[in-house]
């Protein structure tokens, strides 16, 4: 498993980061997913399965956008 640290541009609300939560840990291969900050998402992860990219697209089609820490 692999972890990141994302951040998420500008300050989501709470509702928009729980979609944002939501729509990771309903990827396959992701194992944890945290909020560590008001912008700041924690994702262990099965690199054979997902790579950082996909975590960055799921969280764009949520509409935020975001980058690795």
């Amino acid at each position: 498993m692999n972890r990141v640290l994302i951040g998420i541009r500008g300050e989501p609300t709470p509702e928009g980061m729980e979609r944002i939560l939501t729509a990771l840990k309903g990827l396959p291969g992701t194992s944890q997913v945290q909020a560590t900050g008001p912008a700041q998402i924690l994702v262990e992860y099965d690199p054979q399965v997902l790579t950082v990219m996909d975590l960055l697209r799921t969280i764009r089609e949520e509409g935020f956008l975001a980058g690795m820490l």
